[in-house]
């Protein structure tokens, strides 16, 4: 059974007659004949009354009929999304994005793809970046931006850009100096991103920076949120990191203090997306736009910057 069997026979059974239905086929009458004829040959079941001014349906056809209908009805259906996917004139952008994206700029992304692309439904995760790779490798998600360093099994990662990341306090005598990862161990630390701990790709980075000086970090409070967290150090709790994105927004609290890492330390921010899927036409559009944001952030490294947050433009 073919969908040019069924289409005969549908369009046999709407027009009345093998001669119409191949006008609205644009094929020969004897065509549509014998794809219907073939159709009856494999059910072993006449479909139509012939002989009749008007083709007429038996009870064998009229069983077939709504089962025809939905075939060649999904089938078309099928065909339209994939040519409206490839023009981007429907479809669907999965993607995933670092819960601190508002600070790279991306909270617009959407709304620029949406004008662009008004008929591409858009469905983005907001997570950490390990919880983005995981979703990318077993395909919940197509793509992602996320930060370094993270497990890249079956991943393509592509980096974008470098964030410095600073030690944050209310106690300025705490940022008189870079640093040092003893400094760190001992301070009475407020940390974020407590669902996945030593797991998230920057504080991952300073655990492997303590295991090597034979140091082990206890941060004194764990929450979930950047924002929470420096409400807490203004307040004088303790100290924690930020980005310099986080550093340089509106929404870095008046009063703290920041200091560099005597080892410097980056978030390496980048574009993944799994190695052995192609990405669909939608996500790929919606990739490349994520990924232009994220390049204009990357300032001209020039003048002093001691004092301003690093974001780096890395080469494609």
């Amino acid at each position: 059974m073919t969908l040019n069997q069924l289409r005969a026979f549908l369009e046999a059974q709407r027009l009345g007659s093998f001669t119409a239905a191949a006008e609205e086929l644009a094929i020969a009458q004897a065509s549509v004949s014998e794809l219907v004829r073939r159709l009856e040959d494999e059910l072993d079941a006449q479909l139509f009354v012939r002989g009749s001014r008007r083709l007429a349906l038996t009870t064998a056809g009229q069983e077939l009929l709504p089962y025809a209908q939905q075939v060649v009805q999904a089938a078309d259906g099928g065909a339209h999304a994939v040519r409206s996917l490839g023009s981007l004139g429907g479809g669907t952008a999965t993607f995933g994005m670092p819960r601190n994206a508002d600070y790279y700029l991306l909270s617009s992304l959407v709304q620029t793809f949406h004008k662009r692309y008004p008929a591409v439904r858009v469905r983005l995760v907001g997570q950490n970046s390990a919880e983005t790779a995981a979703a990318i490798q077993t395909g919940e998600i197509e793509a992602g931006i996320l930060i370094l360093p993270i497990d890249d099994d079956e991943l393509t990662v592509r980096p974008l850009l470098r964030d410095e990341v600073f030690y944050v306090s209310a106690d300025p005598s705490h940022t008189a100096a870079p640093v040092t990862i003893t400094q760190f161990a001992t301070a009475d630390l407020v940390l974020y991103d407590a669902h996945y701990g030593w797991k998230d790709p920057t504080r991952r980075q300073l655990a492997e920076r303590a295991q090597l000086a034979g140091l082990r970090l206890e941060p004194r409070i764990e929450i979930e949120h950047v924002e929470s967290a420096l409400k807490l150090v203004a307040a004088g709790v303790g100290d924690t990191i930020a980005s310099g994105a986080v550093v340089a927004s509106d929404a870095f609290p008046p009063g703290l203090h920041t200091a560099r890492f005597a080892e410097p330390l980056f978030d390496v921010i980048a574009l993944a997306q799994h190695r052995g899927r192609p990405l669909s036409n939608a996500t790929r559009e919606f990739a490349r736009l994520a990924e232009d944001t994220i390049r204009e952030l990357a300032a001209p490294e020039s003048g002093d910057r001691s004092a301003v947050p690093l974001i780096t433009r890395l080469r494609p």
